[in-house]
Formats: structure tokens, sequence, C-alpha cells
């Protein structure tokens, strides 16, 4: 970059400021009114007079980025790769083998035990149905004896001389009474 090419930028780039800075304001306002067209001339002779090096910097830049960019994706895919391989190395090895092993081992256990811990839950159930089923079975036998003593025949009743106030309780049959707070 020359120094005139650098004067020249510097020269329009202040001129731009300078247009900005002497316009007229808006009423009321921090707004200014700028000539559209004085400004955008100032700015496109400002764009020609960068040096090209500053362009081919920038390109410079884009193509660095791409570039970096390029290379995080491949760094990924080796290290992917890598760790691919590495798992099947660690695969053959004695302790892979003396995992799987072990992890058999403990599922066999786990079932075993699965098994045993079913079967006490059944056997514990069982004792419980069983436990119910004689209570249940003594509660038969209780309404049973009550029904049969509620389909007892009952014989007619004496005739009463005097009426029902004169009758004594000794007077009735104790087979006639069913008291069915007494079972």
């Amino acid at each position: 970059m020359s120094d005139q090419q650098a004067y020249d930028l510097e020269t329009l780039l202040l001129q731009l400021r300078e247009t900005i800075d002497t316009a007229r304001t808006m009423p009321m306002s921090a707004s200014v009114l700028v000539n559209r067209d004085e400004a955008l001339d100032v700015l496109d002779e400002a764009l020609q007079s960068m040096p090209e090096e500053l362009r081919h910097a920038r390109w410079l830049l884009k193509e660095r980025d791409e570039y970096l960019a390029q290379a995080r994706l491949d760094a990924e895919d080796i290290v992917e790769e890598a760790r691919v391989q590495a798992e099947r190395m660690v695969e053959r090895t004695e302790v892979a083998r003396e995992a799987r092993r072990v992890a058999q081992q403990v599922v066999a256990n786990a079932e075993g035990d699965s098994r045993r811990i079913r079967h006490e839950a059944e056997d514990y159930v069982d004792q419980k149905l069983a436990a119910f089923e004689v209570v249940l079975e003594r509660t038969m036998q209780a309404v049973v004896r009550g029904r049969e003593q509620l389909q007892a025949v009952v014989g007619p009743m004496p005739e009463l001389e005097g009426g029902l106030g004169e009758q004594d309780d000794d007077d009735m049959p104790d087979a006639a009474v069913f008291d069915q707070d007494e079972y």
C-alpha cells in the first residue's frame, strides 16, 4: 500500500465525516439531512482507492477460515477412526475377556436370585392364602350352623288365655327363639 493511496483513502473518509458533521439537522431531532448522492460518491471513491493488498488480505483470511474448518473436520474424522480402532484392539485383550466372563457371572447370579425371590414370594402368598382358607372355612361353618338354627321348625304357640300381657316368659319353648347376637 503506497502512502499516496493511504492518504487518498484517509482524505475521502475525512471528507465523508465532515459532510455528515456539517449537515443540516432536522427540526426537533438529532437526525441530519445528508445529500445522498454526495455521500455515495465519496464512499465509492473510497472503495475504489482501497489498495489491492487489502482486498487480497481479505481473500486470504477467507481462505484461511475455510482451510481451518476443513482441517477441523479432517481431524475429527481421524480421531473417530482412531477411537474405533482402539476399541477393536481393546476388544481383543484379556481384560475384555475377563470383563465379559464377570458380566456373565453377574447375570447368572441375578437370574438365580430372581428365581429364589420369586419362589419365596409364591410360598409367602401360598401361606397367606392357606391361613385365609382356614378362616374362611370357619366362617362358612358358622354360617351353616346359623342357617340351620334359623330353619329349625318352630311349633305352634300355645293359646294364651288371658292375652299377651299375662303370659310368662317361662311358658315359651327355648327352641323357638333365635338370638342372632349369640353367634
